[in-house]
């Protein structure tokens, strides 16, 4: 196991407390003493209540929260200890907890005039959270920032210089945020309805955190223009990688992956016809195992898991996984999840959403 890159079952039961394992109950006890790695990821109840549930490497549930609304993507600092859940686009809320137990959840909602796009993270030091969120008066991408000292109280935002932001990532010196601005408009008078799709205006920006100006921003050339750019994730060595969903014609086999450097152009992967065809025009997910230099992908719409090499971009491993979702680093390779409950190759009688967070050192 790389004790870096993974929080082991011991050290994630120091960081929790005596009082928080003893409060899990024989069953989610027993589960924690025998995994290797810990995972989150929010969930609909066959009741149709909604939550977040801490997960072992296995994917049985350790603990369990409850979320006032559907959530989305979800992020943790290593740091302080928390995690968050975001509202599902357009949602309004946040929900912040400590992994550790020593505080209770605390529920931001977005600025008026704002709601969240479902993704963020915290800053390298645990204190401030960013979260994507949309100015749709205005028609632009924002990050919101909100302050852990101060309950996360919105205390600034500055632009994702560009349109529908989805998610975000941070490099490892906490200096910049790469944001993947997927380019449809939206505004919650219509839902989820999406407004442009022929004007669509998809980028990848670099942003300084401290300043909030742009260090870097690539456009999709305009036969890419219906490709948005929606999941990002960091190698170890700095590259961005990037998955996309198509909107155009069903027929088309637009790239779907790709990734960039600082001061380097987009580069996207040429994936074999089959790949491409079974992805169904449509990456869900994506995450990068850094220690092993891979890159996992999702797509519910093609019921299928994608590993490519990171350093050559080659398919590895293909997997069936009907309504696949979620996909974080494991140990070795990837965890992946399921709308229908599954969990790497356990099932819950739960529905799981659309991403995993790895409760991870760094």
């Amino acid at each position: 196991m790389n004790a870096k890159n993974l929080i082991d079952r011991r050290s994630f039961v120091k960081m929790a407390g005596a009082a928080w394992v003893a409060a899990l109950g024989s069953r989610g006890a027993f589960a924690l003493e025998r995994t290797d790695a810990v995972f989150a990821s929010a969930f609909m109840a066959p009741d149709g209540s909604y939550g977040v549930a801490t997960l072992t490497e296995e994917g049985e549930i350790v603990d369990r929260t409850l979320l006032p609304a559907r959530a989305h993507g979800m992020a943790f600092s290593p740091v302080s200890y928390r995690a968050v859940a975001f509202a599902r686009r357009p949602g309004t809320y946040a929900m912040i907890f400590a992994c550790d137990g020593t505080a209770k959840p605390v529920i931001i909602t977005a600025a008026e005039g704002r709601h969240f796009f479902g993704h963020g993270c915290f800053s390298a030091d645990g204190r401030l959270l960013y979260a994507t969120e949309n100015d749709f008066a205005a028609n632009r991408g924002m990050v919101g920032i909100y302050d852990g000292g101060q309950d996360f109280a919105r205390i600034g935002e500055f632009p994702t210089y560009g349109i529908g932001p989805h998610d975000m990532t941070l490099s490892a010196d906490g200096s910049t945020l790469a944001i993947a601005n997927g380019g449809i408009e939206t505004h919650p008078d219509f839902g989820r309805a999406k407004l442009n799709l022929d004007h669509m205006e998809p980028s990848l920006t670099l942003v300084d955190t401290a300043t909030g100006a742009l260090i870097e921003k690539h456009a999709l050339p305009p036969d890419l223009r219906q490709l948005s750019t929606r999941h990002v994730d960091i190698g170890a060595d700095g590259r961005i990688w990037f998955g996309c969903q198509y909107e155009g014609a069903r027929d088309d086999l637009p790239p779907l992956v790709g990734h960039f450097a600082k001061g380097e152009a987009l580069a996207f992967v040429a994936l074999p016809e089959r790949t491409t065809l079974a992805l169904a025009n449509y990456v869900g997910a994506i995450a990068v195992n850094r220690h092993e230099e891979l890159v996992g992908l999702t797509s519910p719409k093609g019921n299928i898991a994608v590993t490519l090499d990171a350093r050559t971009g080659r398919v590895l491993k293909e997997e069936r996984i009907v309504e696949a979702a979620g996909v974080a680093a494991a140990e070795h390779g990837f965890a992946v999840s399921s709308y229908d409950g599954y969990f790497k190759q356990h099932r819950s009688p739960v529905a799981w959403d659309q991403h995993i967070v790895r409760l991870s050192a760094g």
